[in-house]
């Protein structure tokens, strides 16, 4: 499965040690996304050497005897104050025990230890045992190799399963992260619910109040981001750890697209939560040499200069906390590291990262591909400070930059004639029926085939689909749906989305609001009969026939499009088979709405959802004369697209309406899949209408 090329000896012709260059680790560089209570309260970011900030080459004798020197000065001082400083102590230490300590012995797992020297620290409780020995543990994270490989020789099966790995992985992330919010906002409404049937103590209640404000002032927001990395983290689920990996990541493609600076951890495309610079200390390099192995380029420096093919990226530290250089930089950290991958001609990962709207986060992160640093120097900075820069050029036969395309895109957007004043055959096949035009193109051939069809927009059911709906089936919300309403409860106790549409989980069935509803239009429960929200293109592929891509950026979760047909009865299909008309078979889809959500490797107890549950698919979709986008989009074993069924404007749970959401971030112009599955006796041949 390809090879690992080991980088056991760089063999220095002028080291770092002989040109007198200090190798030092880096200061921090200022704060993305992240604040610095975040940093300090998650232990996601503990510093992943072994050795702590020892790795200062050289250094370590030199502070050591400065320590020493420093405690001989202070001897007398020490032991003239000994008696106060303990008293101190001892009494700041009762007024927290009073305060705080004894309380939280009502939860149950942690207790005051009364040991002989008085220390009376705050322990976990073994709850098999309340008698045996009370230790402190501390949680232990895979570290990150100091091992510098490259992978090479790669077969086509090879890459397939190292992108399902990052696929898998990246989808887990997700599901936690849009689950964790909600879970967050329910703890909340819990507190408020306690605090209105009086179920605490006044004062403990404020309390917990005044801190619930004070992290809720802090974060601003919840931070499911975090929380997804910090879980994965604690089972081992974090990739390229083992290894650290020069050049490509096997499975992350040029172009990929990330909303978070943890998710680029949890990859292993970029390891710094925070730094710009990631690399392999001094301390942890073969040859006591750092070395770096990828940036990140978000605008954070004002002496930067990109231009895509060619970038000038300044060195970090000496910046204030407005970003503004304040101070000159040193050739210490990832500044020298970068040097020295220059040195050694080791190549460098680029991600770059802006603000763009349609992310989870306001920002986004696109993996650009590999560049190699050809020149190097210290000059005067904008702000009159001197700054390390250094040219970096991308290396060529490469696919195209993802922040490219994300540009071209958004021309496409905009002005679809200027960015492409040939190949268009159609800038809107649904004739409006779309809230969104649908371009057709085609700049490979004379195939004009989707423009002869009458577009759906929404499957047609038979008539006698509807003969049991009533006005009793809806919910009696006002101002909006809750977990605790009608439609809820048909969905197994919660909602199906978010706030921001985004579907929680996969299950059997989805039950949205429907027409007998009370609550408004703008429900977060009637996300996907709203239709198209995305901008979407009909594309001619050589390799795929017709396809389906985006010009905008899709959110793993979102929602997408319907599968659109007219919907036959088993008889009256196999009437139709007859006459050789294009069938589709909704039995035949793979069930990939039990991976999105699937949370079975964080929780041993996971359970994959069984409620609402519904009777086998008995029916096929005619989309010989009317169908929609869905019917082109091609069909892939590893799909970025799953088939969600839903049920809104009836209640026969026989005919769902076939709902396609993203399984992953899909970035502007990449092809959409779904998973068709295989044939059976019934259904015959797979015949994908394209």
């Amino acid at each position: 499965m390809g090879s690992l090329v080991p980088f056991l000896q760089f063999g220095p012709s002028n080291s770092a040690a002989a040109n007198g260059v200090p190798m030092i680790e880096p200061k921090l560089e200022p704060l993305d996304e992240f604040t610095q209570a975040d940093l300090q309260t998650s232990p996601v970011f503990s510093n992943p050497s072994p050795t702590g900030s020892s790795d200062k080459a050289g250094s370590s004798s030199g502070f050591s005897s400065r320590i020493a020197q420093e405690a001989n000065a202070s001897e007398s001082l020490q032991n003239s104050n000994e008696a106060n400083v303990y008293s101190e102590f001892y009494r700041i230490s009762e007024m927290f025990r009073a305060a705080f300590a004894k309380r939280m012995q009502q939860y149950g797992d942690v207790a005051v230890v009364e040991d002989p020297d008085n220390s009376r620290a705050i322990v976990p409780v073994n709850s098999d045992d309340q008698s045996s020995s009370l230790v402190i543990s501390r949680k232990k994270y895979q570290q990150r190799s100091s091992e510098l490989v490259r992978v090479t020789d790669l077969k086509p099966e090879d890459q397939r399963y190292f992108r399902d790995v990052v696929r898998r992985t990246r989808m887990l992330y997700d599901s936690i992260r849009v689950q964790a919010i909600p879970e967050d906002e329910r703890k909340h409404h819990q507190f408020d619910q306690r605090k209105s049937i009086g179920e605490m103590e006044a004062s403990q209640l404020m309390r917990e109040k005044d801190d619930t404000n004070q992290q809720c002032e802090r974060h601003k927001k919840p931070r499911g981001d975090l929380k997804a990395s910090q879980l994965m983290r604690e089972k081992g689920l974090w990739l390229n750890r083992d290894k650290r990996i020069v050049g490509d990541i096997p499975g992350v493609l040029i172009g990929d697209l990330f909303f978070f600076r943890m998710e680029l951890c949890v990859v292993g495309l970029h390891g710094q939560p925070q730094a710009g610079i990631d690399y392999v200390p001094a301390s942890q390099s073969s040859n006591r040499e750092p070395i770096a192995t990828s940036i990140i380029v978000s605008g954070g420096y004002e002496d930067d200069e990109d231009a895509g093919d060619v970038l000038i990226y300044t060195g970090h530290g000496g910046q204030d906390r407005f970003s503004k250089q304040c101070t000159n930089q040193k050739l210490e950290g990832g500044n020298l590291a970068l040097e020295r991958s220059m040195h050694y001609g080791i190549e460098v990962r680029v991600i770059r990262g802006f603000k763009y709207a349609g992310s989870a986060s306001g920002k986004v992160y696109v993996y650009d591909g590999l560049y190699r640093i050809i020149d190097f120097w210290l000059a005067v900075g904008k702000s009159g400070f001197l700054v390390f820069k250094y040219k970096l050029a991308r290396i060529e036969n490469q696919p195209e930059m993802g922040s490219s395309v994300l540009r071209f895109a958004q021309t496409l957007r905009t002005q679809p004639l200027v960015a492409r004043p040939t190949g268009y055959i159609s800038l809107d096949i649904s004739r409006k029926k779309e809230s969104t035009p649908v371009f057709l193109y085609n700049d490979i051939d004379t195939d004009q085939e989707p423009v002869y069809y009458d577009y759906l927009p929404k499957s047609v059911f038979p008539q006698h689909v509807y003969q049991h709906v009533g006005s009793g089936t809806g919910c009696e919300c006002v101002a909006g749906c809750n977990d605790n309403c009608f439609c809820a409860m048909r969905n197994g106790g919660e909602l199906a989305y978010d706030h921001n549409g985004i579907l929680l989980r996969g299950k059997p069935v989805v039950f949205e609001c429907g027409p007998h509803c009370h609550c408004p239009p703008s429900c977060r429960n009637r996300v996907s009969q709203k239709g198209v929200r995305k901008r979407f293109e009909v594309f001619r592929s050589r390799e795929t026939g017709w396809g389906v891509r985006s010009l905008d950026l899709i959110q793993a979760g979102s929602f997408v499009c319907e599968y659109a047909g007219v919907v036959l009865t088993r008889e009256q299909a196999q009437i139709f088979r007859m006459n050789g008309d294009s069938l589709v078979y909704p039995s035949r889809f793979v069930e990939r709405w039990a991976e999105w959500g699937d949370l079975s490797q964080i929780h041993d107890d996971y359970v994959r959802p069984e409620h609402p549950s519904i009777p086998p698919l008995d029916f096929a979709m005619d989309v010989s004369r009317m169908r929609n986008i869905a019917c082109y989009m091609s069909h892939s074993s590893s799909p970025n697209v799953l088939v969600q069924l839903v049920l809104y404007d009836h209640n026969n749970v026989c005919f769902p309406r076939l709902m396609l959401f993203a399984m992953e971030n899909i970035p502007p112009l990449r092809e959409l899949s779904i998973d068709y599955g295989v044939a059976d006796e019934w259904t015959g041949k797979l015949a994908i209408c394209n």
